[in-house]
């Protein structure tokens, strides 16, 4: 016997906290942003309400829908649209989780071994990526030049060439603006013709060395930070940039790839951590473990979760190396995808 097909059953996204305090204080929100959040959270950028409009009609029959019916049975039901917005709609953006996993594993990520590499800022410079967008892919750039240095330097082989998957996050455990990149990066080179080389283990302090010269070199160049302040910055005895490494996970273990994939393009934050206190307007966000929460004013609530919206096109992903759009662009074009050997 066949097994019956699931029942569809409608979300109701009204229902939840973050409806009701984004539905309850959005229009004030707006209405007051320039004189209460502009300085602390940079200008108000129009796209947003375009966004927050947009959420409020997710999900809603009312403004509009596909019948779906079955050719078997004739059975249909109506399936409301969706704002296909990230970040902002936790619904949305989980389905481009799920999407984003299952794509990257299937069409982008090599059966070879990888590593997760975390690449954090001092707050002192947070600030400059926060009121200027555009430097993030900037940030994300270092990211893979200090990486591709690296690992070229421990590949003795010809022409060696990592591949990396980097995702740019601004938030931080209570949605603190703290821009940081994790990277998804194969754990070694590839050389020749669809051969590979796994890379000895990586000296943290020397790549994070590396980092904090490309993130000084590049703000320099832009205008946005001076030589006396990349100066008093050295001489700090914990420079607040941060280099993590996870341990190697290897080709065979498809889940925790798949896991990373999704974890590094997370939402900026979870439902299920969140109340909405209705009558004095606030919002309790509690921690990851539990352990700690933090009291938001529901319109500072609000303006916390738009810094963290990307812009319309805005790219929060990037491919370098042997994973770029043009490196894969040509192995299809020449049918040269085989598997990598590795060495």
């Amino acid at each position: 016997m066949s097994t019956p097909a699931a029942v569809y059953r409608p979300r109701n996204p009204q229902s939840s906290d973050y409806y009701r305090c984004v539905e309850d204080h959005f229009e004030t929100f707006i209405q007051v942003y320039e004189e209460r959040f502009e300085r602390p959270y940079g200008f108000w950028r129009p796209y947003l309400q375009k966004v927050i409009d947009r959420y409020l009609e997710c999900g809603d029959l009312h403004h509009g829908f596909a019948r779906v019916k079955c050719p078997d049975c004739h059975h249909e039901y109506l399936l409301a649209f969706s704002c296909k917005r990230r970040h902002f709609c936790p619904s949305c953006h989980q389905k481009r989780v799920v999407e984003f996993g299952e794509w990257l594993c299937s069409h982008v990520l090599k059966k070879v071994p990888h590593r997760h590499f975390v690449f954090s800022l001092p707050k002192i410079l947070r600030q400059y990526f926060l009121y200027e967008r555009d430097l993030l892919s900037d940030l994300s750039r270092c990211n893979w030049e200090s990486l591709k240095l690296f690992l070229q330097e421990a590949v003795p082989e010809k022409n060696p060439i990592p591949g990396a998957v980097i995702a740019i996050q601004t938030f931080g455990d209570f949605l603190g603006f703290n821009p940081h990149c994790h990277v998804l990066v194969t754990d070694g080179c590839f050389y020749g013709s669809g051969m590979f080389r796994v890379a000895p283990p990586l000296d943290l302090k020397k790549l994070e060395a590396i980092f904090r010269h490309k993130v000084f070199k590049m703000l320099l160049a832009k205008g946005r930070i001076t030589k006396d302040l990349i100066a008093m910055l050295s001489n700090w005895r914990h420079s607040g940039f941060q280099v993590f490494c996870g341990q190697r996970i290897f080709p065979q273990d498809e889940t925790a790839m798949e896991n990373l994939a999704r974890y590094i393009i997370r939402a900026s934050f979870s439902q299920e951590r969140m109340q909405y206190l209705a009558e004095p307007s606030k919002v309790v966000y509690s921690a990851k473990d539990g352990t700690k929460e933090k009291v938001f004013n529901a319109l500072e609530w609000l303006a916390a979760m738009c810094s963290h919206i990307p812009d319309r096109g805005e790219q929060m992903v990037r491919y370098y190396g042997y994973y770029s759009n043009v490196s894969r662009g040509k192995r299809k074009e020449t049918e040269d995808d085989r598997v990598p050997c590795i060495s």
